[in-house]
This record gives C-alpha cells, structure tokens and sequence, in this order.
C-alpha cells in the first residue's frame, strides 16, 4: 500500500520549525503507525495524503471550540478526512515540563495525529497509555532512521 503523502505548514510564528526534519520524522513514522493499526479501515489506510498544520494557542483554541466545544487549547487535533493540527505553543509549554524541546514534542504530536488516523483513541485511561507508549517508540526509530 502506498504512504500518504505528508504535506507541512507552519502558520504560526514564535517558534521556528524545522520542517523538512519534522517532514523526515512523518514519513519515517508512517510505517510505524501502519504496523499499529486498531482497524482495517482506519483514515490512515486510505488517505492519499496528510496536511499537518503548525498553528498558535489562539488558532487551536479556536478550532477546538468550534468543533469539539472546548475553547481551551490543546496540543493536537486531528480530523479523519487527514488533518492533523498541532500547537507551537503548547508544545513548548509541554517540551519544558517534561524537559524536551519544541521540536521532539511537535515530533511526538504528529505521531500522536497518524495514530489517531490509525484508529487509536485517547480518551479511555488504558487504550492512552499503550497509544503513549506506542508513539514514544515509534518516534523513537522515527528519529534514528532521520
């Protein structure tokens, strides 16, 4: 089966992203994600092509109310037809209290947005540990391969 083409955008601008790296990480990660399947007919399978989309608090508090009534930000969002959202600015917040960069916690978001195209949800305590747990690994050789 072919990989879904990964398509990046940076539309925020306090953090500068090194998108061809976070490019290499998608891409090194896609197989990964693929080989974690929950279901045979997850987004991921299908989908020509993935637009992730670098935006600010502000942007992704904006989407999450509009479209999952919670006006907070969030770190990712992801929507099945293939758009991942990620926030710059969280993920600064949450790369200094768990002393990684901006970059590794963006990394980690994408992979966190493919998984949940793979069929993982987050929302039960168990199935969110062993997506955390998968993610972390898959970044992990995602990042030895780049």
């Amino acid at each position: 089966m072919p990989l879904p083409k990964l398509r990046i955008y940076n539309r925020q601008k306090a953090h500068a992203i090194p998108l061809p790296w976070l490019r290499r990480i998608g891409k090194a990660a896609l197989p990964g994600c693929l080989a974690v399947l929950k279901s045979p007919d997850a987004p991921l399978v299908s989908l020509p092509e993935i637009e992730i989309t670098i935006v600010d608090d502000e942007d992704i508090a904006r989407v999450h109310g509009d479209f999952l009534d919670d006006p907070t930000p969030t770190d990712v969002i992801t929507f099945h037809h293939g758009e991942i959202l990620i926030s710059a600015d969280t993920a600064q917040r949450q790369g200094l209290d768990h002393g990684k960069s901006v970059d590794h916690e963006i990394a980690l978001y994408l992979i966190h947005g493919l998984m949940h195209l793979a069929g993982w949800d987050d929302h039960d305590a168990d199935e969110a540990r062993e997506m955390a747990q998968r993610q972390e690994s898959i970044l992990r050789e995602a990042m030895k391969a780049v």
